[in-house]
């Protein structure tokens, strides 16, 4: 039995400042390119002011890649492209800048952080700043048995919530939150089924490597029958989390609470991350307010759970590498709304432009005054 009481999070939870964004709103109406002329970068702008507490919104200039990494034992089943167990080696190449997400963190100006949860190497074999919040090394086959056990669920979950605040406290304004598995997308298939109430292939996708039709079978078989044991617990989200998750999706569920608790606002990425929202979500139904979709993956279990929690991609651009790539792509999107929410000036007040009609109006209205003294002084002569 977990001591841990994700309902605490429901109470903990609040939705960005309402009153701050019809503030924003309203500013927005007063500055010099009409409203709706932007677009969505008008809606990113005031969800941002909200969620900052601040009108104008305060331009984001600490954004941060937030990686959290596992390997699968469902994988060995040849659900993926890639090799089970070998996650680690995506991981080192976003450690030595070789990866889609290292190039174009480089090229931003963004760092990334990597987060090893449940690696199937040794430790040792990682900087300690990697590996210092492993849970264990590997996550069972949810086909047939639990990824986890409850206890090695909660601590991976405090580890997620931990780094959370570690970037808060660091000064981050704004989070990209990806990850680097394999396997990962089945298990995140499993946990958006069983809570969207939905059957295996309705949610079973290619992967972020697309595997052929034959992988697609067996991986379609593997989310069904990992589905027959997520949903008698379907009631305990860290239970669902131990039974069919992994310690790095447990890891993404507690960072994406402790991040609303935090406000720090988060862009989400793929399959996995939408699928660990979802379960955000059961825990404290606030939460999504705080998150945005950054990018269409293609993955169906990820459109079924962002259309649940009413998120909205910003991109579709068919980005499907996974590890942040595709929600960083969509930082510069959030990056411009706030620059220009913040930046661009207001046009002159309407009270301000009558003024400078009154003067005009008075001299025309005195003007007859002129000529009526004139006819009576014209007058007064003849008499």
């Amino acid at each position: 039995m977990s001591s841990l009481n994700l309902d605490d999070f429901t109470d903990l939870i609040e939705r960005p400042d309402g009153g701050v964004r019809r503030d924003a709103e309203a500013r927005r109406e007063r500055q010099i390119v009409p409203p709706g002329s932007l677009g969505r970068l008008d809606d990113l702008g005031e969800w941002l002011a909200a969620a900052q507490s601040s009108v104008p919104v305060r331009v984001v200039e600490r954004p941060r890649v937030v990686l959290f990494a596992g390997d699968h034992g469902v994988a060995g089943l040849g659900v993926s492209a890639r090799p089970a167990g070998s996650a680690d080696q995506s991981v080192r190449a976003v450690l030595d800048g070789s990866s889609p997400v290292a190039v174009l963190a480089r090229r931003l100006g963004v760092p990334v952080r990597v987060v090893d949860m449940a690696l199937d190497c040794e430790p040792d074999t990682l900087p300690d700043e990697v590996a210092g919040h492993r849970t264990r090394r590997g996550s069972g086959r949810i086909d047939v048995e639990d990824a986890m056990t409850l206890e090695e669920a909660e601590a991976a979950f405090l580890a997620g919530v931990a780094v959370a605040d570690e970037e808060a406290d660091s000064g981050t304004d704004l989070v990209v939150l990806g990850d680097v598995s394999v396997g990962g997308t089945t298990a995140a298939s499993v946990l958006v089924a069983a809570l969207c109430g939905t059957d295996a292939s309705v949610v079973t996708g290619r992967g972020g490597l697309p595997i052929d039709d034959l992988a697609w079978m067996r991986k379609c078989a593997a989310v069904r029958d990992a589905l027959r044991r997520a949903r008698p617990v379907l009631g305990d989200q860290l239970q669902l989390l131990a039974t069919v998750g992994g310690a790095d999706l447990a890891a993404t569920t507690g960072f994406l609470l402790q991040s609303a608790v935090r406000k720090m606002p988060v862009i989400l990425d793929g399959v996995v991350s939408a699928a660990c929202a979802l379960v955000g979500q059961r825990v404290a139904f606030r939460a999504p307010d705080w998150w945005l979709a950054g990018h269409n993956s293609g993955e169906p279990a990820q459109a079924k759970a962002l259309d649940r929690m009413a998120l909205e991609p910003l991109l579709d651009h068919g980005v499907t590498v996974g590890e942040g790539a595709g929600a960083l792509l969509a930082l510069s999107l959030v990056q411009a709304a706030a620059a220009l929410a913040a930046e661009l000036p207001e046009a002159p007040e309407a009270s301000e432009q009558e003024d400078a009609k009154e003067p005009e109006e008075s001299e025309e209205s005195e003007q007859p005054k002129e000529s009526e003294q004139s006819e009576q002084s014209e007058q007064s002569e003849a008499l």
